[in-house]
Protein backbone atom coordinates (compact mmCIF):
# COMPACT_ATOMS: atom_id res chain seq x y z
CA UNK A 1 0.00 0.00 0.00
CA UNK A 2 2.55 2.67 1.01
CA UNK A 3 4.63 1.56 -1.99
CA UNK A 4 1.76 2.35 -4.05
CA UNK A 5 1.36 5.77 -2.50
CA UNK A 6 4.42 6.52 -2.80
CA UNK A 7 4.06 5.36 -7.01
CA UNK A 8 1.00 8.02 -6.74
CA UNK A 9 3.72 10.98 -5.57
CA UNK A 10 2.20 10.97 -2.25
CA UNK A 11 4.94 12.21 0.39
CA UNK A 12 4.99 9.83 2.99
CA UNK A 13 6.27 10.06 6.85
CA UNK A 14 7.01 7.00 9.13
CA UNK A 15 6.99 7.78 13.04
CA UNK A 16 8.36 4.87 14.73
CA UNK A 17 7.82 5.16 18.56
CA UNK A 18 9.43 2.32 19.84
CA UNK A 19 13.29 2.16 19.59
CA UNK A 20 12.78 -2.14 19.55
CA UNK A 21 14.96 -2.63 22.07
CA UNK A 22 13.53 -5.54 23.69
CA UNK A 23 13.26 -7.40 20.57
CA UNK A 24 15.36 -9.68 17.83
CA UNK A 25 15.90 -12.92 17.71
CA UNK A 26 19.90 -13.71 18.15
CA UNK A 27 20.51 -13.97 21.82
CA UNK A 28 24.53 -13.27 21.16
CA UNK A 29 23.73 -9.32 19.99
CA UNK A 30 24.05 -7.19 22.81
CA UNK A 31 20.74 -5.53 23.63
CA UNK A 32 22.41 -1.83 24.08
CA UNK A 33 22.96 -2.40 20.43
CA UNK A 34 19.36 -3.72 19.23
CA UNK A 35 17.79 -0.04 19.28
CA UNK A 36 20.29 1.22 16.38
CA UNK A 37 20.57 -2.13 14.41
CA UNK A 38 16.16 -1.34 14.51
CA UNK A 39 16.85 2.33 13.54
CA UNK A 40 19.10 1.08 10.34
CA UNK A 41 16.94 -1.65 9.45
CA UNK A 42 13.76 0.90 9.42
CA UNK A 43 15.80 3.44 7.17
CA UNK A 44 16.89 0.43 4.64
CA UNK A 45 13.30 -0.91 4.46
CA UNK A 46 11.96 2.44 3.90
CA UNK A 47 14.05 3.22 1.18
CA UNK A 48 12.77 -0.17 -0.51
CA UNK A 49 9.14 1.59 -0.68
CA UNK A 50 10.42 4.89 -1.52
CA UNK A 51 10.04 6.32 2.19
CA UNK A 52 13.09 8.45 3.25
CA UNK A 53 11.38 10.77 6.06
CA UNK A 54 11.12 8.66 9.21
CA UNK A 55 11.03 9.75 12.29
CA UNK A 56 11.49 8.01 15.76
CA UNK A 57 10.09 8.82 19.11
CA UNK A 58 12.53 6.78 21.04
CA UNK A 59 9.77 5.43 23.54
CA UNK A 60 11.33 1.45 25.67
CA UNK A 61 9.83 -1.41 23.27
CA UNK A 62 7.67 -3.56 25.31
CA UNK A 63 6.89 -1.04 27.87
CA UNK A 64 4.46 1.65 25.95
CA UNK A 65 1.38 2.70 27.47
CA UNK A 66 -0.92 5.86 26.50
CA UNK A 67 0.22 8.44 28.27
CA UNK A 68 0.32 12.54 28.36
CA UNK A 69 3.92 12.78 27.12
CA UNK A 70 2.96 10.29 24.35
CA UNK A 71 0.26 11.92 23.00
CA UNK A 72 1.88 15.27 22.81
CA UNK A 73 4.85 13.90 21.19
CA UNK A 74 2.42 12.45 18.40
CA UNK A 75 0.63 15.57 18.17
CA UNK A 76 4.06 17.09 17.45
CA UNK A 77 4.53 15.13 14.35
CA UNK A 78 1.07 15.51 13.28
CA UNK A 79 1.34 19.31 13.46
CA UNK A 80 5.01 19.48 11.77
CA UNK A 81 4.20 16.64 9.57
CA UNK A 82 0.20 18.18 8.65
CA UNK A 83 -0.86 14.88 7.36
CA UNK A 84 -4.10 14.43 5.63
CA UNK A 85 -3.95 10.69 6.01
CA UNK A 86 -2.59 8.77 9.08
CA UNK A 87 -2.12 5.11 8.84
CA UNK A 88 -1.73 3.50 12.61
CA UNK A 89 -1.96 0.61 14.39
CA UNK A 90 -5.41 -0.93 15.44
CA UNK A 91 -6.33 0.25 19.28
CA UNK A 92 -8.50 -3.02 19.29
CA UNK A 93 -7.60 -6.58 19.55
CA UNK A 94 -7.90 -8.66 16.48
CA UNK A 95 -8.40 -12.26 17.75
CA UNK A 96 -8.10 -13.79 14.28
CA UNK A 97 -4.78 -12.55 13.93
CA UNK A 98 -3.02 -12.07 17.31
CA UNK A 99 0.58 -10.96 16.08
CA UNK A 100 -1.31 -7.81 15.13
CA UNK A 101 -1.99 -6.75 18.98
CA UNK A 102 1.07 -6.66 20.40
CA UNK A 103 0.93 -4.84 23.31
CA UNK A 104 3.04 -1.92 22.34
CA UNK A 105 0.75 -1.80 18.90
CA UNK A 106 -2.76 -1.61 21.03
CA UNK A 107 -1.23 1.73 23.04
CA UNK A 108 0.51 3.09 19.93
CA UNK A 109 -2.96 2.92 18.31
CA UNK A 110 -5.26 4.62 20.89
CA UNK A 111 -2.79 7.33 21.81
CA UNK A 112 -2.27 8.01 17.85
CA UNK A 113 -6.07 8.00 17.60
CA UNK A 114 -6.26 10.77 20.43
CA UNK A 115 -3.59 12.38 18.82
CA UNK A 116 -5.55 12.84 15.99
CA UNK A 117 -8.86 13.96 17.88
CA UNK A 118 -8.66 15.84 19.93
CA UNK A 119 -5.14 16.81 20.51
CA UNK A 120 -3.26 17.71 17.49
CA UNK A 121 -6.06 19.83 15.86
CA UNK A 122 -6.82 21.41 19.15
CA UNK A 123 -5.15 24.87 20.01
CA UNK A 124 -5.26 24.62 23.81
CA UNK A 125 -4.01 21.10 24.03
CA UNK A 126 -0.67 20.48 24.59
CA UNK A 127 -0.03 24.36 24.11
CA UNK A 128 3.81 23.85 24.42
CA UNK A 129 3.61 22.82 20.79
CA UNK A 130 2.53 26.74 19.77
CA UNK A 131 4.42 28.84 22.03
CA UNK A 132 7.50 27.50 22.69
CA UNK A 133 7.39 25.56 18.87
CA UNK A 134 4.90 27.31 16.55
CA UNK A 135 3.40 23.95 15.66
CA UNK A 136 -0.01 25.51 15.16
CA UNK A 137 -3.12 23.19 15.41
CA UNK A 138 -3.92 20.68 12.79
CA UNK A 139 -6.98 18.14 11.54
CA UNK A 140 -6.31 14.88 10.12
CA UNK A 141 -8.71 14.21 7.66
CA UNK A 142 -8.93 10.25 7.58
CA UNK A 143 -7.28 7.40 9.46
CA UNK A 144 -6.35 3.87 7.80
CA UNK A 145 -6.26 1.21 10.86
CA UNK A 146 -4.25 -1.65 10.20
CA UNK A 147 -4.51 -4.94 12.15
CA UNK A 148 -8.48 -4.31 12.99
CA UNK A 149 -10.67 -6.82 13.80
CA UNK A 150 -12.77 -5.36 11.19
CA UNK A 151 -12.00 -4.03 7.49
CA UNK A 152 -13.82 -1.74 5.35
CA UNK A 153 -11.21 -1.37 2.37
CA UNK A 154 -9.13 -3.33 0.65
CA UNK A 155 -5.77 -2.83 -1.27
CA UNK A 156 -4.46 -5.52 -4.38
CA UNK A 157 -0.94 -5.40 -3.51
CA UNK A 158 -0.17 -8.29 -5.51
CA UNK A 159 2.00 -6.87 -8.27
CA UNK A 160 3.80 -4.99 -4.65
CA UNK A 161 4.96 -7.86 -3.06
CA UNK A 162 7.96 -8.42 -4.06
CA UNK A 163 8.81 -5.10 -2.63
CA UNK A 164 6.86 -5.57 0.18
CA UNK A 165 9.11 -8.93 0.70
CA UNK A 166 11.99 -7.15 0.18
CA UNK A 167 11.26 -4.41 2.76
CA UNK A 168 10.50 -7.17 5.39
CA UNK A 169 13.48 -8.90 4.58
CA UNK A 170 15.38 -5.39 5.62
CA UNK A 171 14.36 -6.14 9.09
CA UNK A 172 16.37 -8.80 9.27
CA UNK A 173 16.92 -9.12 13.11
CA UNK A 174 13.41 -10.15 12.99
CA UNK A 175 12.85 -12.13 10.08
CA UNK A 176 16.02 -13.60 9.31
CA UNK A 177 15.35 -17.05 11.42
CA UNK A 178 11.84 -17.39 9.75
CA UNK A 179 11.96 -20.42 7.52
CA UNK A 180 9.16 -19.33 5.48
CA UNK A 181 8.24 -15.93 5.46
CA UNK A 182 6.68 -15.67 2.09
CA UNK A 183 4.49 -18.09 2.40
CA UNK A 184 3.36 -16.60 5.71
CA UNK A 185 2.64 -13.22 4.46
CA UNK A 186 1.15 -14.98 0.93
CA UNK A 187 -1.25 -16.47 3.13
CA UNK A 188 -2.31 -13.97 5.04
CA UNK A 189 -2.67 -11.47 2.52
CA UNK A 190 -4.26 -14.18 0.22
CA UNK A 191 -7.00 -14.64 2.98
CA UNK A 192 -7.46 -10.70 2.55
CA UNK A 193 -8.26 -10.53 -0.90
CA UNK A 194 -10.88 -13.55 -0.59
CA UNK A 195 -12.57 -11.46 1.89
CA UNK A 196 -12.25 -8.49 -0.36
CA UNK A 197 -13.67 -10.52 -3.38
CA UNK A 198 -10.48 -10.53 -5.54
CA UNK A 199 -9.74 -13.15 -7.87
CA UNK A 200 -8.16 -16.11 -6.80
CA UNK A 201 -4.33 -15.40 -6.58
CA UNK A 202 -4.38 -11.56 -5.48
CA UNK A 203 -3.01 -10.65 -2.63
CA UNK A 204 -4.49 -7.58 -0.71
CA UNK A 205 -4.05 -5.98 2.55
CA UNK A 206 -6.87 -4.74 4.88
CA UNK A 207 -7.84 -1.62 6.60
CA UNK A 208 -10.47 0.29 8.52
CA UNK A 209 -10.82 3.62 7.11
CA UNK A 210 -12.27 6.16 8.73
CA UNK A 211 -13.21 10.13 8.11
CA UNK A 212 -11.73 12.02 11.08
CA UNK A 213 -12.45 15.28 9.64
Amino acid sequence: TIAGWVEEGISVTYCIITDGDAGGADPTVPRGDIAGIRQAEQRAAGAVLGVSDIRFLGYRDGELTVTHDLRRDLSRVIRQVRPQRVLMQSPDRNWKLIYASHPDHLAAGEATIFAIYPDARNPFAHTSLIKDEGLEDWTVDEVWVMGSPTSNHYVDVTDKFEMKLAALHAHASQTAHMDDLAGRITGWLSAQAAEAGLPEGRLAEAFMVADTA
